[in-house]
């Protein structure tokens, strides 16, 4: 069977010389060196005690090894529950804590050890049922704890297909992957369209704005894709001859850049900027740019053949083109769209409706079918392509004894598209400095979450019915041009991507 990931490996692995992976050091593995790897891996899980539909939780960075751990529970039946490698102990807890997993592996060592149990034969492994939970993908949502998305074999199947469709991929193209492995992005759009054409991936460790161009050139990489900040990133730093020597014929992006970036970005190496748009719910990207002279960088382009994408109004209507409205995705999920939230029927209910998924991002479509993202609905903070929920910093703040109530908001940073604000009201009779709350954050939240700087006010702008009037702070002067300061309030135990030093990798696995 080729239509569960277990099955696209192993048709794969019948050509004994196609290549799935390159190295940093440029040494390669095979997708039959790779079905080789994870039988062992699959074996050593079911001596653990892991049945199928257990959930292995896996947190390493991008390496060979996660690909172990992967198609491993893809061949037992197991879900995979991956987190970012860097996360704190109190959101470990949380995903820990819904997902219950039976096995919990945190190094590169630990798979290499599991490797060598004994190896099951292909006819033992039980992980060939299409609609079977293949995967629970952390995803912060509009409340202030992360939501685990479950997606299944048929899911990842069917984006791999819809993006190697859109892109024409084929078995001589190479995904240059530096977003990480756990994130969506990776899986869905890269390794998943590889998977499904016999195509290969570039795996560097980490994503290197001033390596990025040498990293496309010399692992012969074709396709890449980044997040917008990513993009700005890389042009920060100075152009070199050898920029515009490389095989990429283009590169997805998420979120907006300017009619400048775009031009500069494109033409400095010599490729085409595809943007499109999508969620880990929504599993395929709804809408997609063609990749020739009729794609549009700064819309998130057309939806894709056979996804519906409607927009609504706030009592649900749908909205005329051309027009604004929230995006609501149709699909059946489980096999177009994610199968819901584990554990949280409330939430699966009120996003994955019968009208079809409710995005809570605003976009409008113009007279001819395109799209273009307009903001987004929920109370969200899109920092450097990641999603962070205000909400969470909230509640780490607000635990600080001095703090009497807190308000995190994003404001527009030319590199990392938002940067973090909080502010927050002193308790009475207590002291508290901006450093205080600084810290106290950094040591509680991953460096990607925690704010970039605290503003002490007397009191918070409230709406009518009494809830904090977010917009209102937004407008305010002293807070609206903070994205464009250096970030010298910060502790230094905060650092986030910009002021990570040279060379050093933050949470995210991102260097700058």
């Amino acid at each position: 069977m080729a239509d569960t990931v277990a099955g696209l490996l192993r048709r794969n692995a019948a050509d004994p010389d196609r290549i799935f992976t390159i190295l940093p050091e440029g040494d390669t593995i095979t997708y039959a060196g790779q079905f080789a790897r994870s039988p062992g891996v699959a074996a050593s899980l079911r001596r653990l005690g892991a049945q199928p539909g257990d959930r292995i939780h896996a947190q390493l960075p991008n390496c060979p090894e996660f690909f172990d751990i992967w198609f491993a529970t893809a061949l037992s039946g197991t879900v995979l529950v991956p987190t970012n490698p860097q996360s704190f102990a109190d959101e470990l807890r949380h995903i820990l804590d819904d997902a219950i997993p039976v096995v919990s592996i945190r190094g590169a060592a630990e798979v290499a050890e599991m490797r060598s149990g004994t190896r099951t034969t292909p006819r033992d492994d039980t992980g060939e049922e299409p609609g079977r939970g293949a995967a629970i993908l952390c995803t912060s949502g509009t409340t202030s704890r992360a939501k685990g998305v479950v997606v299944t074999d048929t899911n990842y199947v069917a984006v791999g297909n819809a993006v190697a469709e859109q892109l024409a991929v084929t078995a001589a193209d190479r995904w240059l992957v530096v977003l990480p492995l756990f994130h969506a992005n990776a899986q869905y759009y890269c390794t998943m369209s590889a998977l499904v054409r016999g195509a290969s991936l570039a795996l560097p460790p980490r994503f290197s704005a001033g390596g990025w161009a040498r990293q496309a050139r010399t692992t012969g990489a074709t396709l890449a894709s980044l997040f917008a900040a990513l993009v700005r990133m890389i042009l920060a730093g100075s152009a070199q001859p050898l920029d515009g020597h490389n095989r990429l014929r283009a590169v997805l992006f998420a979120q907006n850049l300017t009619a400048t970036d775009a031009a500069t970005f494109e033409r400095r190496f010599g490729i085409r900027l595809v943007q499109l748009y999508g969620m880990t719910e929504t599993v395929l990207p709804p809408t997609m740019n063609p990749v020739d002279e009729n794609r549009r960088w700064d819309s998130i382009g057309r939806p894709l053949p056979g996804v519906t994408v409607d927009l609504v109004d706030r009592t649900g209507t749908v909205v005329d083109s051309p027009g604004t409205g929230e995006m609501r995705i149709a699909g059946r999920p489980g096999e177009t769209l994610a199968a819901g939230y584990w554990h949280d029927l409330q939430a699966t209910e009120e996003t994955f409706t019968d009208q079809g998924l409710r995005t809570g991002d605003l976009a409008r479509r113009d007279s001819d079918g395109f799209l273009y993202f307009v903001d987004r609905a929920k109370d969200m903070i899109k920092r450097s392509g990641e999603n962070v929920s205000a909400g969470e910093i909230e509640r780490v703040a607000g635990e600080h004894p001095a703090a009497a109530e807190c308000a995190a908001i994003g404001v527009a940073d030319p590199i990392r598209d938002e940067a973090i604000v909080l502010v927050a009201v002193v308790r009475s009779g207590h002291g508290l400095t901006t450093s205080d709350l600084l810290g106290w954050c950094a040591e509680r939240l991953s460096a990607f979450k925690a704010p970039s700087f605290v503003v002490l006010v007397g009191n918070l702008p409230r709406t009518s019915v009494g809830k904090v009037h977010t917009a209102e702070l937004s407008t305010r002067s002293e807070i609206r041009t903070l994205g464009s300061q250096p970030h010298v309030t910060r502790s230094p135990t905060a650092a986030g991507l910009a002021d990570c030093p040279k060379g050093k990798s933050t949470t995210d696995g991102i260097v700058t």
